[in-house]
């Protein structure tokens, strides 16, 4: 079974449920709300076979897009503060790679999944991200990272980067020991979690005891941190800002804080 599907099914009220095999929804009470967990999990019959083993593809974005599109028209009627939390419960190897994919525009899909996400996002719905896996690439991008907070488990099984380690050696022309050796002296080039966290866009790390098959003790220190998230989202801002203005972005992402403040005073 993979990480998302164990961890959705530890913490969700009931069964989970889902409109294609790869996604997965459940509701989960956090408090006084009732949140909304959607995970991309394994679909090995998936008529796109690059998109087997958990990766969001094409039926993957869209089907993202329409639940958390649903989740906002259902609750639009209601005030501010009883906007569903949507919890995106990640662990997914990329976004699929093949040429059906880009003949059929999965930048499209995922976009549209993205531009769900950020919609509720800015209509009031806490967006909080569970990374329990992998999270590389695209897939990422589409599926957690527009996230008013994001959470990981501090596990060595927890890979948060932007590629495959092979795919940036050759990339880079380098091997994976040299990417290594510079993932060592360089923060960003590292695919440890703990190192992706000082860089400011983890709100928090969770110690469990089995990331992999959560016990008891694991599901309710999630859920304890799933709802101290959700109350700290909705004290926040509804943009990304608080990336760059947190202390780990203070101290290890200065350049990128210059190029913006540049930036906004050019355009202003």
């Amino acid at each position: 079974m993979s990480r998302g599907r164990a961890w959705t099914q530890a913490l969700a009220d009931g069964g989970v449920s889902g409109g294609v095999p790869s996604l997965i929804t459940a509701d989960l009470t956090l408090g006084d709300d009732i949140a909304r967990i959607l995970a991309v999990v394994p679909d090995p019959h998936s008529p796109y076979h690059r998109a087997r083993r958990g990766e969001v593809g094409l039926r993957e974005g869209l089907a993202l897009a329409s639940e958390v599109t649903r989740t906002v028209a259902e609750d639009a009627h209601l005030p501010d503060e009883r906007h569903r939390p949507i919890i995106a419960l990640v662990d997914l190897p990329s976004q699929a790679y093949g040429r059906v994919e880009e003949t059929l525009g999965i930048h499209q899909t995922l976009a549209a999944a993205v531009d769900a996400y950020a919609t509720a996002r800015t209509a009031g719905h806490p967006v909080i991200a569970l990374i329990v896996g992998t999270a590389l690439s695209g897939g990422l991008l589409a599926h957690g990272f527009q996230a008013n907070q994001i959470l990981a488990l501090d596990d060595p099984g927890v890979l948060i980067h932007a590629m495959h380690k092979q795919a940036a050696a050759r990339v880079t022309l380098r091997t994976v020991a040299e990417l290594e050796e510079l993932a060592g002296r360089i923060v960003p080039l590292s695919y440890e979690v703990t190192d992706w966290a000082g860089l400011g866009l983890c709100d928090e790390l969770l110690t469990v005891e089995n990331a992999g098959a959560p016990a008891d003790g694991d599901v309710r220190k999630a859920k304890d941190a799933l709802t101290a998230a959700v109350a700290r989202a909705r004290r926040g801002p509804r943009d990304l800002s608080n990336r760059l203005d947190s202390p780990g972005a203070r101290r290890t992402r200065a350049a990128s804080r210059r190029v913006r403040e540049a930036l906004t005073s050019q355009w202003d």
